[in-house]
């Protein structure tokens, strides 16, 4: 599946694939937001979580870029 295929999916599907099918690589929190990234195939999923609320808020999928920078230790860090 690529980044297209699964752009075209319903949440439901989206939901059910990254969980079934992609791979747990990171979790960042932020307040009571917790960002969890995945990796499917060739490129990266985000799922936003309100864990106040105990409520999924949020999924996009994405090759690179500033939302995979928030997993990054070099936070504020430039590369040269």
């Amino acid at each position: 599946m690529d980044i297209y295929d699964f752009n075209k999916l319903s949440n439901h599907d989206k939901y059910d694939t990254i969980f079934t099918k992609g791979q747990f690589v990171d979790t960042v929190t932020e307040g009571s937001i917790k960002y969890v990234l995945y990796a499917l195939s060739y490129f990266w999923v985000e799922v936003e979580y309100d864990s106040k609320n105990n409520k999924i808020v949020g999924i996009v999928s994405f090759v690179g870029g500033k939302t995979l920078d928030r997993y990054s230790n070099l936070k504020g860090t430039k590369v040269q």
